[in-house]
């Protein structure tokens, strides 16, 4: 089942293009949480749901491309990345406030990113 693909420049790209897909899928569901009422079905038909769910599916087919092209061992650990994606954007869209903590955890995650993505 494995493949031996490599990780190459569009790859990479495609990786990140899933984690940018995942990341503004994210602040969409957060502005959709914030017009939810659940007493109220209605309330599920806000455009920020439906966005949301069409951007994490077109992150699933981009995702399954990837998968097809590398390894999911080597593809995944870049999934990390989205952990200091969303927290900036949450800054610069929500208005949101950053920990220090958040930014200690996101250099060490890219650390992990890095170590991971290189061939030994």
């Amino acid at each position: 089942m494995s493949n031996g693909g490599q990780l190459n420049l569009t790859t990479v790209a495609m990786i990140l293009g899933t984690i940018a897909m995942l990341a503004a899928g994210q602040v969409l569901f957060k502005f959709a949480a914030g017009s939810l009422d659940f007493s109220n079905p209605r309330s599920l038909l806000s455009w920020p749901l439906f966005a949301a769910l069409a951007v994490y599916g077109l992150a699933t087919l981009a995702w399954l491309a990837v998968l097809a092209r590398v390894p999911l061992s080597l593809a995944f650990p870049f999934y990390g990345l989205a952990f200091l994606l969303v927290p900036m954007l949450s800054v610069l869209i929500l208005g949101e406030k950053l920990r220090y903590s958040t930014l200690l955890g996101g250099a060490i995650i890219m650390i992990g990113v890095v170590v991971s993505a290189r061939e030994w």
